[in-house]
């Protein structure tokens, strides 16, 4: 029993020892790596302030607005109506944008799926992305609608449900990062390239602010897809394909109310070690909707820099619509060819200005600063040419030149009050016809000049001939007789 108690004292002395030594280690480790994460922080805080110095591009466009000298990589703010870039910052660098990819994922989701489809969660899926990113623990096996698989991509940054919507959407994820190239080239995009469906690093999954603009561009203009963005917060019930209940929250500050901002329509955030922290949200107040793209910069600032840029949009620029102001390429006075369905005039122009089209005009210039260039390559059944208007070759929109009726009708047999018999039933349509008013005022006006015209002809002639009368009867009256 003694040989037993001192066995045991033995043992507790060394398990204690073991255990002291293991605290002391963990101190000396703890003290070790918090220097060096505390001065790894502080380099990139360094390196963010020296990029503050990196050229804004914008601010060297005479007469533009000077825009704020921003912390990031790059950056830029689009208007979202016209395409006009409003500021720009190294915006065709190549850059990783981390899950700010998931964008164009969803983007190809809704455009290609119902929201009703199921999507189901492969092996691959789940387990071919990192364990300590981020993830809604869903498992091989089980499924999601589509449209919670969007929240959980928008919302939580699942990186699992990115990749399962790739694969259902295409069918394989190869495929799926195939769509993915070939729809950024079909927006615009000439300085990306993809390799997933959520953003994970990879040197060869790369894009810049202004690819990721385009990609915006078109994911804002799905109202889905704004919807499901500018959610805070998201509540996933259980259901038989998913059983879990839990909650997602939005990580994106200025969506979630951290940081409250007037006209927000949405966002997604994203962050990598080799990306740092990207950004991309629109926002609209009034008729003004902007896109602003961050990349490469330092928690919080990729926040602020976009309420920095915003304010920047809204105070200094403003949509208006180019036909209100036109002069140049007016053709409102073409009074020979119009349209209408009353044959004596009350009619409007065969050709016009697209009256709803806008451009983005900066405030520190008028509309006749800008330079306006026809194209003629647009042309369609309905466009006869577009104005491209830009100040400084920035392009700030463009206007179409339209045709008042695509297909001109003629058709006297079957017209009855401006309706057409077709196998469908009755449509209304258009007719080109001559300005018969118009014609018929200036037809009288020639004719009343013809006749004035030939009334003093008339009595010019008539006066002439009596003169003549006169000066022979004086001629021949100094004779009595004629004698031959």
């Amino acid at each position: 029993m003694q040989n037993r108690n001192v066995f045991l004292r033995n043992s507790h002395t060394t398990l204690l020892g073991m255990l002291s030594f293991f605290m002391i280690a963990c101190l000396c480790l703890l003290q070790l790596f918090t220097p060096l994460s505390a001065l790894a922080a502080t380099d990139r805080q360094a390196e963010a302030e020296e990029r503050k110095s990196l050229t804004v591009q914008s601010n060297e466009i005479e007469n533009w607005p000077a825009g704020p000298q921003l912390g990031a990589e790059a950056a830029i703010l689009m208007d979202a109506n016209t395409g006009a870039i409003l500021y720009s910052k190294n915006i065709t660098e190549h850059l990783y944008p981390a899950s700010t990819t998931k964008l164009l994922t969803c983007l190809l989701a809704v455009e290609h799926c119902q929201l009703d489809e199921m999507v189901s969660f492969s092996y691959d899926a789940v387990f071919s992305v990192p364990s300590d990113g981020s993830s809604m623990g869903i498992d091989p096996g089980e499924s999601l609608p589509l449209e919670e698989c969007l929240y959980g991509i928008l919302v939580g940054s699942a990186n699992e449900v990115a990749n399962a919507v790739g694969e259902h959407v295409a069918g394989s994820m190869d495929a799926f990062v195939q769509m993915m190239n070939d729809r950024a080239k079909e927006l615009g995009c000439k300085n990306s390239h993809f390799m997933n469906a959520n953003g994970i690093h990879d040197d060869n999954h790369y894009t810049c602010a202004y690819d990721l603009a385009l990609i915006a561009k078109a994911f804002f203009s799905n109202e889905i897809l704004c919807t499901i963005g500018n959610t805070p917060r998201y509540h996933f019930e259980p259901t038989a394909t998913q059983p879990d209940d839990f909650y997602k929250n939005n990580k994106h500050e200025l969506i979630n109310g951290s940081i409250p901002y007037e006209g927000i329509m949405g966002g997604k955030t994203g962050y990598t070690d080799e990306a740092r922290q990207t950004l991309v949200t629109c926002a609209k107040q009034g008729t003004l909707k902007l896109i602003c793209v961050i990349l490469k910069e330092e928690s919080p600032a990729q926040f602020t820099d976009t309420v920095s840029l915003f304010d920047y949009g809204f105070t200094n620029f403003a949509d208006v619509h180019a036909s209100d102001y036109e002069q140049n390429y007016s053709i409102s006075t073409s009074d020979y060819f119009r349209i209408g369905k009353d044959i004596f005039g009350n009619s409007s122009a065969f050709l016009s200005l697209d009256d709803s089209a806008i451009i983005t005009l900066p405030n520190t210039i008028s509309f006749e600063d800008t330079s306006a260039s026809l194209d003629y390559a647009a042309a369609d059944e309905n466009t006869l040419a577009i104005l491209h208007y830009s100040y400084q070759n920035v392009a700030l929109g463009d206007v179409a030149v339209k045709l008042a009726s695509p297909k001109p009708v003629y058709d006297f047999t079957t017209r009855t009050s401006g309706q057409k018999e077709t196998e469908a039933g009755t449509a209304s349509v258009s007719y080109i016809f001559l300005n018969v008013k118009t014609i018929l005022l200036y037809v009288s006006a020639i004719s009343a000049g013809l006749l004035v015209l030939i009334l003093v002809l008339g009595a010019i002639f008539q006066s002439r001939n009596s003169h003549r009368r006169r000066t022979a009867r004086r001629k021949f009256s100094g004779f009595d007789d004629f004698t031959f």
